[in-house]
């Protein structure tokens, strides 16, 4: 579920590795995911077929998932726009969610992840709900407003973070009032309270955070995470005018 390829090397590791405090968040999680999130046997092949394909494991946990199911469902969405694919998991997760006449707009940049993607939206039997579009996402999304696509009901942002305060800007354009804006991975294992990380991925959350806290069309709020995907956190807004 991301655009820019990030590798497990780069993505946020859970904090106070060692304590045993990532291994009771994984723990917690997977109780949470047996008693909340049914087993499902092609959500379960759709991350092994991303394996196979040698994709970063990245994907959203199973309970994650759920929630942005949830909330596609809360918000009533017909249409969806993600920005970042990577193997379709939260794609389907979101498709799931939609009417029979739904659509959801989903944008990667590499080729082989749109591919994957493909497969398994096909594999799960929502592929006419969905139109996987490749290439860079700030292209795409120029493209889409030039085509009077939108507004969406929901637009989830999980792709390469140094270019979220674009994503922002192009979301309020495609957006009308009362879409829903998800911002993922906006905590960082913390280090988004660090004004002075050299991060690019750091400094693109804080400033994408810094652009919704002053933009007057939108009111939001942040959580913090933990759990199987280590300690993060996301950004909800909702567009107000």
């Amino acid at each position: 579920m991301t655009l820019s390829n990030e590798s497990p090397e780069v993505r946020n590791e859970p904090a106070l590795a060692g304590t045993g405090l990532s291994d009771k968040w994984s723990h917690v999680d997977a109780c949470l995911n047996e008693w909340l999130v049914p087993a499902d046997p092609v959500m379960t092949e759709v991350l092994a077929n991303n394996s196979r394909a040698s994709l970063p494991p990245i994907d959203v946990a199973p309970n994650q998932g759920k929630l942005l199911h949830l909330l596609a469902k809360i918000q009533g969405a017909r249409s969806i726009l993600e920005i970042g694919t990577l193997g379709g998991y939260s794609t389907i997760w979101l498709a799931r969610a939609l009417p029979a006449d739904g659509k959801i707009v989903t944008l990667e940049y590499d080729p082989h992840h749109a591919e994957t993607a493909r497969q398994n939206l096909s594999r799960a039997g929502v592929s006419h709900l969905a139109e996987v579009r490749v290439g860079e996402a700030l292209v795409s999304l120029e493209q889409l407003y030039a085509e009077g696509a939108g507004p969406f009901d929901l637009i989830f942002i999980d792709a390469d973070k140094p270019n979220n305060p674009d994503y922002f800007k192009w979301a309020l354009k495609l957006s009308r009032p009362g879409s829903l804006i998800i911002g993922d991975n906006v905590i960082r294992d913390g280090e988004v309270a660090n004004p002075h990380s050299d991060d690019p991925r750091v400094q693109g959350v804080r400033t994408f955070l810094e652009l919704i806290a002053a933009e007057p069309r939108v009111t939001a709020t942040a959580l913090q995470t933990v759990g199987s995907k280590g300690y993060d956190g996301f950004v909800l807004a909702v567009v107000t005018a």
